[in-house]
């Protein structure tokens, strides 16, 4: 069953700039929902301009902006910041990513949307949330991981450093993620009550959240749970990567006992009766796995149902025959390039294929359509 038309009839203000804000509203217009992204004149959202470039806008800008139309407006004039305010006594959803206090001093924060629309439902994603000490205090992704905990839990050994996340995890799945499941139950309290909300949505708090499982065996462990000693972040032999002959590496995820001995027939290990001895696993398991190619490994491997995978490269994901088979990848043509490569999200494929907007590309469209042109 297609999710992609489920929000047809919604229509989302997209203030946010950047990765966090217009993810979330990727996710809202792939559903259906008409999104207007509305930019200041001068500069709009810089992400178009980040390196690299190719022969157009950013990659990383188109690919999360799809299906949305640009308007621009400048919110310190009076005469747009009512357009603005026009605009939202007609939308159901605007969303924001200013530091705290931002809307407010614009003249355009929750109270004064809510003047023009009852049921506006405003969502703000920030840092480190709208209230509390660290309010108005400037961070990024690395920052909200290091004080939610997650960078902690990442690394190989205790007595080492915390790896980098590969992924802007705080941005995604803290900020963007759970500001799209906040705005999806707002619309449904707001079908009862005919009431909007502001959502506070902490990319802080939102990384946290992540560590739920961790947080609940704190008071169990001899030790505070840290990098590379749990089941999950290394402690384990048998859940981990391990580097194969040709440089390359192989997940093993062989938690359950079943999954265990299969491995140990694929990699032709008699089973070791001293399963506690942790590092004696690892050391047998790094031994025989640095004696073939990954390739090999996922060959040899792939019979026995053990839980282990290639690490692939961003260029053998697209030519996965896994993704290939459930299309996960298409391709939008605009931003100056030929053709530029998408990734559905898991509730399937969006509903339309436009390209991410130039700045302003749809003024006198959208203000048409919104009966705010002659502002």
């Amino acid at each position: 069953m297609s999710l992609a038309h489920s929000l047809e009839g919604v229509r989302v203000l997209d203030l946010s700039r950047l990765l966090p804000g217009p993810f979330l509203t990727m996710v809202l217009a792939d559903l259906g929902a008409d999104v207007v992204k509305v930019e200041e004149p001068r500069m709009g959202d810089y992400m178009r301009d980040f390196p690299p470039r190719g022969d157009g806008m950013s990659g990383r800008y188109l690919s999360v902006n799809r299906n949305k139309r640009s308007v621009t407006v400048d919110l310190k004039s009076d005469r747009e910041r009512e357009r603005f305010l026009r605009m939202v006594g007609q939308a159901d959803v605007v969303v924001e990513s200013f530091r705290p206090g931002v809307m407010d001093r614009l003249g355009v924060g929750y109270d004064a949307l809510r003047k023009r629309n009852e049921g506006i439902i405003l969502c703000s994603i920030s840092g480190y949330g709208q209230t509390g000490p660290y309010r108005h205090r400037a961070g990024h992704d690395i920052n909200y991981l290091a004080l939610a905990g997650v960078l902690a839990m990442s690394g190989a050994a205790p007595d080492g450093p915390p790896a980098m996340a590969g992924v802007q995890i705080a941005d995604m799945a803290g900020g963007a993620m759970w500001g799209a499941i906040g705005i999806l139950a707002a619309l449904i309290e707001r079908r009862r009550t005919g009431k909007g909300t502001h959502l506070d949505i902490s990319m802080t708090e939102g990384a946290l959240a992540l560590l739920a499982s961790e947080f609940g065996i704190l008071g169990d462990e001899p030790a505070v749970p840290t990098r590379g000693t749990g089941l999950l972040n290394g402690g384990a032999a048998r859940y981990g990567l391990y580097r194969t002959s040709d440089g390359r590496y192989l997940s093993i995820g062989a938690l359950e006992p079943q999954f265990l001995a299969r491995l140990m027939r694929g990699v032709g290990l008699e089973a070791d009766p001293d399963s506690a001895d942790q590092e004696a696993l690892r050391r047998r398991l790094t031994r025989v796995i640095a004696s073939k190619t990954r390739d090999e490994w996922e060959r040899i491997l792939g019979g026995y149902d053990c839980c282990c995978e290639p690490v692939l490269e961003l260029d053998e994901v697209v030519e996965h025959p896994l993704h290939g088979a459930r299309a996960l990848f298409f391709e939008i043509a605009g931003g100056g390039a030929s053709k530029t490569l998408q990734v559905r999200t898991p509730l399937g494929m969006p509903a339309g294929r436009r390209p991410a907007p130039a700045l302003g590309a749809d003024n006198e469209e959208v203000f048409r359509e919104y009966g705010v042109e002659d502002l």
